[in-house]
């Protein structure tokens, strides 16, 4: 059982969403992962990106990122996030599948992705010993030199856990495993320069 199940439990959607759409109404920009995507985007391929968002939850990265032109695909394990997601975009692609178990295959893509988005602190509520795994599966759905982009806390002020499970050497040794290499990483997705923190957005680039 991951992380997130054991805190959250099944059946939140909408309570979920309806806290963005709060920040929303009240002028917060809720839209940050998004636009640091969509820049990787613009320097990564001439035209739309093929993107998943992985534990998409209620789909609000991958909506927005298909508003702005991008053929995204949205991946989460709890039924009742896609469901709102389905609800809200039902012309998007939205797979109920286990991230530790992830074939490609169910996403219904001839091709591999150009970018992988791992949003709202997937990595770290993951189902403990899963890490490595999830993200070797995440940059097999990569194209050569494509993108996986993941923000997490790694401390309990930044996390809905007592303690961090994963820090960024051990991250950053599972992305190296899967074939990845780190490109940048910033302190919020607004990309300020990360330097010692609680929170870090990784962008690791698949090699070949």
């Amino acid at each position: 059982m991951s992380r997130w199940t054991e805190l959250s439990g099944r059946g939140d959607g909408d309570h979920y969403a309806a806290r963005f759409d709060e920040l929303a109404a009240s002028g917060a920009d809720v839209h940050g992962e998004a636009s640091l995507c969509d820049a990787l985007c613009a320097a990564l391929v001439d035209g739309p990106a093929r993107i998943v968002d992985a534990g998409c939850g209620t789909g609000r990265v991958a909506i927005e990122l298909a508003r702005r032109g991008h053929v995204c695909t949205g991946v989460d394990s709890d039924a009742s996030m896609l469901s709102v997601a389905r609800r809200r975009a039902p012309e998007l692609t939205w797979v109920e599948a286990d991230l530790a178990d992830l074939d490609p295959a169910c996403l219904g893509a001839s091709q591999p992705f150009d970018l992988v988005v791992a949003a709202g602190n997937v990595i770290p509520l993951l189902a403990a010993g899963t890490e490595p795994g999830v993200v070797s599966r995440l940059a097999a759905v990569l194209r050569p030199g494509g993108l996986l982009v993941a923000g997490f806390g790694l401390d309990a002020a930044h996390l809905p856990l007592p303690d961090a499970p994963v820090d960024l050497a051990g991250y950053d040794g599972w992305c190296a495993d899967a074939g990845l290499e780190l490109e940048s990483r910033f302190a919020t997705w607004d990309r300020e320069p990360y330097e010692c923190g609680g929170y870090a957005v990784s962008v690791h680039r698949l090699r070949g």
